[in-house]
């Protein structure tokens, strides 16, 4: 097996490993060996606000990984439990994970891990995909990447979860899409990227769907399911189990459950996880689903833990623990040997746009920080230093309430599939463009950038490395501002090849929007700004 150079560096500086990395082909993923790998997974990390809601700068999380005390306690109880893997919801990638990750590799037990953090992440109310998400996406892949134990990750967790937020599946399929050409830049090896939905009955189908549909590279690699429908005594047919084999028989890629472990009726306390018996014993299920992954490890206020943390730092088994225990523990999936295997499933057809499912198949542009440097750095009209984000929010209302046109470069509309070029910038870099558009339009009047002192002006520098990027980025805009829809051509499935200059500077999704309706653009969550503010609201 041919390794990177990140790979073989940290094997250099570690212990043997004992796990080979795990592999995929079809609907199933495998050991080296070739058998079939199941999941029996555990979700493993202290509770933090829920993924896709808003959360602040100040959220904090508590890496799992990389509390090696805390891994020394705990390791050793999921492997009383028959556990193979662990998901964790947030890891810090500037941490040092090699002990954690050691005893996990010694213990027999696989990674995988959200990509996000609670304050970084896709939030389903107010969705983007910037360069800020983009850099930690990559800072968990890197990091995390360099062990074989670890099996791939989630881009998104339940971000669109009813039919009033589909939209923002557009922004995590596009994190898929990036994160997966760079794992293939960097990595010799597989590693999976996915995402986790919810069990919603009125998006579950278009959802497992939209992220199946369109070219490979923009494709889930597999499909978790966080499921809770199986509480106390069921059946396969009243959990719905038996439905949900069905609508994935054919699912191209593995699909596994993400999250599983009803509480109800009784709490932690009462489960007696007879779904997983199921999951892993009736041919239906282990034909289709790759195993699952219980949530969850910690006893939280919600009442789905296994173990309690005293205040003495002890782990104490709850009356749920020994249930899981002899489940998994008996389960013996029977699966296929990857040589034999021959996989029949295929990429879904997308969904249709509709009332219930709003995302358009045409993906925002991949997050690029040098063309937003090149942008910032070409115009005249900046934003001050250390502005408050309430200072942003109140020149962006002002500025789009005057010219809704100028804000149509920095804004990204998922349900008609039109991007700005600049709608992947942080906002103090989309600002500085719509100031100086702003600043331009008023014939660069001296007090057309002031705006009360929180904006200022720079000399523009104009480079010749990145003159091609703009231009294209400013004909872009260009269509844009008149623009109501975007139609993709059936060869691109929602992406769209470029010209290597555009390529390097993320152009290549945004360049699709190219068959335009003429007509007004919706400049939407800015526009909703304004009208809070007043559109008439002087600043100057």
């Amino acid at each position: 097996m041919k390794f990177s150079a990140a790979i073989v560096a940290a094997a250099a500086t570690a212990a043997s490993a004992k796990l080979e990395p795990i592999t995929m082909k079809g609907s199933k993923l495998f050991y080296s060996n070739g058998t079939q790998f199941f999941m029996k997974g555990v979700a493993y990390q202290q509770d933090t606000a829920a993924a896709g809601q808003t959360n602040t700068k100040e959220t904090k999380y508590i890496d799992p990984l990389a509390d090696e005390d805390a891994c020394k306690r705990d390791i050793p109880l999921l492997k009383q439990l028959g556990t193979n893997i662990i998901r964790t919801y947030a890891i810090n990638p500037k941490a040092d994970h090699s002990a954690c990750m050691k005893l996990l590799d010694d213990a027999g037990i696989y990674v995988i891990s959200d990509l996000s953090e609670p304050s970084v992440s896709i939030n389903r109310d107010d969705p983007k995909w910037d360069v800020e998400l983009y850099e930690r996406y990559i800072g968990v892949v890197d990091e995390l990447g360099q062990y074989d134990n670890v099996v791939g990750f989630f881009a998104g967790n339940e971000v669109s979860n009813n039919v009033s937020n589909t939209q923002a599946s557009a922004f995590v399929k596009a994190a898929v899409r990036d994160t997966k050409k760079h794992i293939k830049s960097k990595f010799s090896r597989w590693l999976g990227v996915g995402y986790a939905s919810n069990d919603d009955v009125d998006i579950r189908e278009q959802i497992a769907d939209y992220f199946n549909c369109g070219e490979d590279d923009s494709r889930i690699d597999y499909w978790g399911y966080n499921i809770y429908s199986w509480c106390g005594k069921s059946s396969m047919e009243d959990s719905g189990y038996t439905d949900q084999a069905k609508f994935f028989e054919d699912y191209s890629v593995p699909v596994f459950f993400a999250e599983y472990g009803c509480n109800e009726p009784d709490g932690a306390a009462g489960r007696i996880f007879d779904e997983t018996t199921a999951l892993y014993g009736e041919k239906v299920m282990t034909e289709v689903f790759s195993g699952g992954i219980v949530y969850m490890y910690f006893q939280e206020a919600n009442d789905y833990g296994l173990v309690k943390i005293n205040k003495n730092d002890d782990a104490v088994k709850l009356k749920d623990f020994s249930q899981l225990q002899s489940k998994v523990n008996a389960a013996k999936p029977s699966g296929v040997e990857e040589d034999s295997y021959k996989p029949t499933g295929k990429a879904a057809t997308c969904p249709e746009q509709s009332k219930n499912w709003q995302a358009n198949s045409v993906l925002p542009p991949v997050p690029d920080s040098s063309l937003c440097d090149c942008m910032v750095k070409s115009r005249s009209c900046v934003p001050a230093d250390n502005l408050k984000s309430t200072d942003i929010t109140s020149i962006f209302g002002y500025i789009c309430g005057q010219d809704k046109k100028i804000c149509s470069a920095i804004t990204a509309n998922a349900t008609a599939g039109i991007y700005g070029a600049y709608s992947m910038c942080s906002d103090e870099d989309k600002l500085a463009y719509i100031l100086d558009a702003y600043y331009v339009s008023q014939k660069s009047a001296a007090d057309a950038c002031d705006f009360k002192g929180k904006a200022t002006t720079q000399k523009a520098e104009s480079q010749s490395s990145c003159s091609s990027a703009l231009a294209s980025a400013s004909k872009i805009n260009e269509e844009v501002a008149t623009a109501t829809h975007a139609v993709a051509s059936e060869s691109t499935g929602g992406s769209n090849s470029s010209s290597e200059d555009d390529e390097n500077f993320g152009l290549q999704a945004a360049s699709i929007a190219r068959v335009f309706s003429l007509g007004d653009f919706a400049v939407g969550a800015y526009m909703a700004v304004a009208g809070i503010v007043g559109a008439g609201m002087v600043l100057l």
